[in-house]
């Protein structure tokens, strides 16, 4: 998921006299200007590529195409996606599966169900199609905070993290609800996978609410290990840029304004 960019000396046939102006120290500026242009002109070509092919990316991952800007002592640039820390997953992974396919990793919230033995081996999660209110951020995936609670109400949270699992008395409060916000009670179907009480319901984590706990929703939903297709690629995005000819053109555009300042 990188692509560099370098001079091509050549392509400045055009702006020799020019060129013939400028100090040594001057016509490196301009270089790495064109190069920076051409840069910045292949991060929204990405941005573009990802906004086509993905149903609604977020900021996150469309932030995460990063231009590593060309001076004039490195006449290089590169433009790839950047981890720049915090709790997201690093967006090298991400878009590195989108390219080349492949079988998804499991999210930390996957492994943490599977080792209490609520995800079944061989089962990944996915968000439902009419997802619970407030637990989705409109771009198709769980929302930190709400994933967060229901790791601790199934007591998910793992030995580091066993002080955030729910108490009894949280969980009875939450089971009541309040003025503004009504009851809830979590609880796991395995379907036709095990059969039992819940077997008409799909496999999942789903929510009962309601006086009587009589509205079920589904929440979280137990589907076979995906695979991820190609869908993004680093040629079509370079052949959208036409990059060549675009650091041409900029590169003798920054070599005759340097020559006119």
């Amino acid at each position: 998921m990188r692509v560099t960019l370098k001079l091509d000396p050549s392509s400045l046939k055009g702006v020799q006299s020019q060129l013939a102006k400028l100090s040594g120290q001057q016509a490196k500026q301009a270089y790495a200007e064109g190069l920076n242009d051409g840069g910045f002109q292949a991060r929204r070509e990405w941005q573009r590529e990802m906004r086509d092919q993905f149903d609604r990316p977020t900021p996150y991952i469309l932030k995460s195409v990063y231009v590593r800007k060309a001076t004039p002592d490195r006449l290089g640039v590169k433009i790839e996606p950047t981890y720049f820390g915090g709790k997201g997953v690093d967006p090298q992974k991400i878009l590195q599966a989108q390219e080349f396919g492949g079988a998804r990793r499991d999210k930390r919230s996957e492994v943490a169900l599977r080792r209490i033995g609520i995800l079944p081996s061989g089962f990944q999660t996915a968000i439902p199609e009419n997802p619970l209110p407030g637990s989705h951020d409109g771009r198709g995936n769980i929302r930190g905070p709400f994933l967060v609670q229901l790791l601790s109400y199934f007591h998910a949270m793992g030995e580091q993290g066993y002080r955030a699992n729910m108490t009894a008395k949280r969980k009875a409060q939450i089971h009541k609800g309040t003025k503004t916000r009504e009851g809830v009670r979590y609880f796991v179907s395995y379907g036709h996978l095990r059969g039992g009480a819940t077997q008409h319901l799909a496999p999942g984590i789903w929510a009962s609410t309601g006086r009587d706990g009589f509205i079920v929703r589904p929440v979280l939903m137990f589907v076979p290990d995906g695979d991820y297709t190609p869908r993004i690629s680093r040629q079509r995005v370079a052949e959208a840029a036409d990059l060549d000819n675009y650091i041409e053109r900029r590169i003798r555009y920054r070599i005759r304004k340097a020559v006119g300042t």
